[in-house]
């Protein structure tokens, strides 16, 4: 090789590098170079009375206290309607459980015949939404099949709660038409438990549930265990359920409860500014204890190392890109 190619193959190689560093410092500086407080950030949760309320409004909180950003946590219908919010570009983050999600975006079973959501990004995992059956000594039921003819809430119309209560019949063989249905959300259900005018209660959240736990003050609280071949064929057909066991000190049970469980993800549309979701995923995870303060079940279970698991839907490019750099 000629003294001149060596040298120009030198220089190629010193400018190719400080492009390399230049982009790297390019992406770094993402965050600096944001207007924070000229972005809105609405952060679509759940009924006070759940979970889903106060880690959002964690969220939110971490968004404008540590970040600046202008925020607001608002109290919904929890899945479907944060889904159809964040669809219609009237929230920019909301909590919404996997199977719900999974429907949503690929058109089937409470989707089915609907056009598929294929806008709905993810942007983190957060815990496992656990199903938990909910009676009382007093009504006698022990078992799924014992539900027949009795009077069940089983959440707000097309809710997440209701979207598993559904699945939860059909693989027991069983429908709504078994029972008497009320499409009420968890917290009115409870306190219809609390006055004998229902059975049981579908209750799909994390554990312990404050408000199954304040049924608890009154009343011996029976779990009714989601198991065996029924649980086996629901998680053959849909396979974002994973076995979980509710154990005797959450509510003061007899003993452990065998049941089932999806994750809680966060979601948001496609469209919103990948340098935006960078950001906030990233102020997020340097911030996390704020989120894990909110609750216990957010202390076990929202971490980095969890972030990817169990979501079913792609990621938005601005939070894969913030994986990607921490090697996830």
């Amino acid at each position: 090789m000629k003294k001149r190619d060596v040298l120009l193959t030198a220089l190629l190689l010193v400018v190719f590098s400080f492009s390399l560093i230049g982009a790297g410092q390019g992406e770094k500086s993402v965050s600096e170079g944001l207007d924070r407080s000229k972005y809105f950030i609405t952060v679509a949760t759940g009924p006070t009375s759940g979970l889903y309320y106060p880690i959002g409004g964690a969220f939110a909180s971490l968004l404008k206290n540590r970040l600046g950003y202008q925020t607001s946590a608002q109290a919904t219908g929890a899945s479907a309607e944060n889904l159809t919010l964040i669809l219609e570009k009237r929230a920019e983050i909301a909590i919404a459980m996997s199977d719900v999600v999974a429907q949503a975006y690929d058109s089937f079973g409470a989707y089915d015949g609907k056009k598929p959501a294929t806008e709905l990004r993810a942007l983190m995992n957060l815990y496992p939404n656990i199903v938990q059956l909910v009676t009382t000594e007093r009504t006698g039921i022990k078992k799924f099949t014992d539900l027949k003819g009795k009077r069940v809430g089983v959440g707000a119309p097309n809710s997440g709660v209701e979207v598993n209560a559904r699945m939860m019949y059909e693989a027991h063989g069983m429908t709504y038409a078994d029972s008497r249905v009320d499409y009420l959300n968890y917290g009115e259900a409870i306190g219809q438990l609390k006055n004998n005018l229902v059975d049981a209660v579908f209750v799909t959240s994390g554990v312990p549930n404050a408000t199954v736990m304040e049924l608890g003050t009154t009343h011996q609280i029976v779990i009714v265990p989601i198991e065996g071949e029924p649980l086996d064929n629901l998680m053959a057909k849909y396979p974002f359920f994973v076995r979980a066991v509710i154990e005797a000190d959450a509510y003061g049970t007899t003993g452990d409860v065998n049941t089932t469980a999806v994750n809680n993800i966060l979601v948001l549309h496609k469209d919103m500014d990948s340098d935006v979701v960078y950001d906030m995923t990233k102020g997020i995870f340097e911030n996390i204890e704020d989120i894990q303060a909110a609750h216990s079940t957010a202390r076990e279970n929202v971490r980095l190392d969890n972030a990817k698991n169990g979501v079913g839907i792609p990621f938005h490019e601005g939070a894969e890109r913030y994986y990607r750099e921490m090697g996830l």
